[in-house]
C-alpha cells in the first residue's frame, strides 16, 4: 500500500517521535528530492486570494485543482480566472466555514495559500500542517502569543513549514536597500523605523449605505470590528518584515521587549460624522472606538539596536511604510513620495542624495532576473515574488526564506503592543520562538 505524506506524519507524531525528529527538518536540514510539478490549493479567494490564485496559476509547473471559500460568487469569479488560464476540473468547497477541512483530507494537495479574515489564519494554518501539507499564510499571521506558539509547534512537530506571505520583503526598492545592507553601506545597523501609515477609512466602511459588520461586505465585513475591540497594533508586518531581515532577526539577532503607546482615537468617530451618510447622532458615531487612531511602538534588539513601529490607518493619510534604516556609515529613508540616502564622508555638501541614483547598481539580483515577469502582477510585482517563493519551497522541499519563527516573531507585536499600552507603556517581552537556535541561525540572502 503506498503510504502517503499525511500517513507518515501521522505515524511518526503518533509513535511519540515528532518532536525529536522534526527540528532540523523545521530548520531547513532535510534533503529531499525536488519535484517539478506541484498542485495548490487555496483558502479564501476574494480579492486578496485570487491575486494569489492569478500568480500561482501562471507559474510552470503549477496545478490547481483545489479552492475553498463561503462567498459563492468568489468561487465563480475564481473558477473563471483559473480556466481563463488552463485549470480545468476545480473542486470548490463552499459548504460552511470548515469546509477547508474537508479540502485538507485530499492527498494530491502539495500546498496550500491562505488569505481569509485574519482571525482564521492560525487555525487554518495550523490544520494544514497538521494535514502534512506547506502552508503560506497571509499577515498578519496570528493574533495572540498562543497562537504565535501554535504556528511554531505546529510546524515543529509536523515538520511541515509554514511561510509568512510578506510581500513588501520583496519590493523592488526594499530589496535593493537590503543589497546595500549586506554590502555593509550604511555601516553597523543602529537603528530602523517602518510602519503600516496609510487611512483605510474607506476600506473599514462600505458606503450606500454607510455599514460595517456582519451588513457589510469586503473587509469592512470583519477588519473594522478590531478598531473597535482592541487597542494594539494589529497589522505591523508591511513594515516590521524588512526592517527585521535587514537586522537579521531571528538569525544572529532577535527583538528583546517593546514598548507601546496609542493616542487617542477619534478618527473613526470623526469620519462618520462627517460621512454623507452618518452624521452625528448616527449609531456608529456612538460606540465606544478603542483603537488609538496613532500607536507607537519601539522594539529592542539583543545585538543593541532599536526599532519603531506605527500602526496609522484611521486618519486621513497617503501611503507610506515609513522606512528608515541608519548606521555608523550612513541612513537611508524609502517611504511613500520620498527615497533619499544620505553616507558620511561620500554624499556631497552634508546633503540627502536621491535614492534613484543608487537604485540601478544596486537593484536586487531577483529582481534584475525576474522584473518583465512580474510585469502586472499585484502591488507592484512584488506578489509574483513571494507567491514564486512559496511555490519553490514546496518544490524544492525546503523551508522558505520567510519561515513560522518570522510569522510569530513579527506578529507577536499585536499581542505585546496591546498588553504594553494597557499596561502604561511597561515593556512586552517577546518570547523566544526559536528556543535558542536564533544565535546560529545565518542572515538570509534572497535567491
Amino acid at each position: 500500500m503506498k503510504t502517503t505524506r499525511k500517513d507518515f506524519i501521522k505515524t511518526i507524531t503518533g509513535a511519540g517521535i515528532g518532536a525529536s525528529l522534526i527540528p532540523g527538518t523545521v530548520l531547513g536540514n532535510n534533503k529531499t528530492s525536488p519535484k517539478k510539478n506541484v498542485n495548490i490549493a487555496f483558502i479564501g479567494v476574494g480579492g486578496r486570494g485570487r491575486t494569489h490564485v492569478k500568480a500561482a496559476a501562471l507559474t510552470e509547473g503549477v496545478t490547481i485543482s483545489a479552492i475553498c471559500d463561503i462567498n459563492p460568487k468568489a468561487i465563480e469569479i475564481t473558477k473563471e480566472l483559473l480556466l481563463k488560464h488552463g485549470h480545468k476540473n476545480i473542486t470548490a468547497y463552499t459548504e460552511g466555514e470548515y469546509a477547508y477541512l474537508k479540502m485538507l483530507e485530499r492527498d494530491d494537495i502539495d500546498g496550500v495559500i491562505i488569505a481569509t479574515p485574519w482571525l482564521w489564519h492560525t487555525k487554518m494554518a495550523v490544520a494544514t500542517m497538521n494535514a502534512g501539507k506547506y502552508v503560506g499564510i497571509e499577515v498578519s499571521a496570528a493574533n495572540t502569543l498562543e497562537e504565535c506558539w501554535d504556528l511554531v509547534n505546529a510546524s515543529e512537530t509536523t515538520g511541515m513549514p509554514c511561510m509568512i506571505l510578506e510581500n513588501v520583503n520583496f519590493r523592488r526598492d526594499v530589496l535593493a536597500v537590503m543589497n546595500m545592507v549586506r554590502k555593509g553601506m550604511f555601516g553597523e545597523l543602529v537603528h530602523g523605523r517602518c510602519g503600516y501609515r496609510h487611512s483605510l477609512l474607506g476600506v473599514k466602511f462600505n458606503s450606500n449605505p454607510l455599514r460595517f459588520g456582519d451588513e457589510a461586505h469586503g473587509e469592512a465585513k470583519w477588519r473594522t470590528q478590531h478598531s473597535l475591540k482592541r487597542n494594539a497594533d494589529v497589522y505591523p508586518t508591511h513594515g516590521l518584515g524588512p526592517i527585521a531581515t535587514m537586522m537579521n532577526i531571528n538569525r544572529g539577532n532577535q527583538m528583546l521587549y517593546l514598548t507601546a503607546t496609542a493616542s487617542k482615537a477619534v478618527g473613526l468617530k470623526d469620519f462618520i460624522e462627517e460621512h454623507p451618510e452618518g452624521g452625528k447622532d448616527h449609531p456608529y458615531a456612538q460606540l465606544p472606538w478603542t483603537q488609538g487612531d496613532v500607536i507607537t511602538s519601539t522594539i529592542k534588539c539583543a545585538n543593541g539596536e532599536t526599532i519603531i513601529v506605527t500602526h496609522d490607518c484611521n486618519l486621513p493619510r497617503p501611503y507610506s511604510l515609513d522606512f528608515e534604516i541608519q548606521g555608523t556609515d550612513g541612513v537611508g529613508e524609502f517611504q511613500g513620495g520620498n527615497q533619499q540616502v544620505y553616507f558620511e564622508h561620500k554624499s556631497p555638501g552634508h546633503k540627502w542624495e536621491k535614492f534613484e541614483a543608487y537604485m540601478e547598481e544596486h537593484d536586487h539580483p531577483l529582481w534584475k532576473k525576474f522584473a518583465s515577469d512580474a510585469e502586472g502582477a499585484g502591488h507592484g510585482g512584488m506578489d509574483f515574488f513571494v507567491v514564486r517563493e512559496f511555490i519553490n519551497s514546496v518544490k524544492e522541499q525546503r523551508q522558505p526564506l520567510l519561515d513560522v519563527y518570522d510569522a510569530a516573531a513579527w506578529s507577536a507585536v499585536t499581542p505585546l503592543s496591546e498588553a504594553s499600552i494597557a499596561m502604561g507603556s511597561t515593556p512586552q517581552y517577546f518570547p523566544d520562538f526559536t528556543r535558542g537556535r536564533w544565535i546560529n541561525r545565518k542572515p538570509l540572502e534572497f535567491v
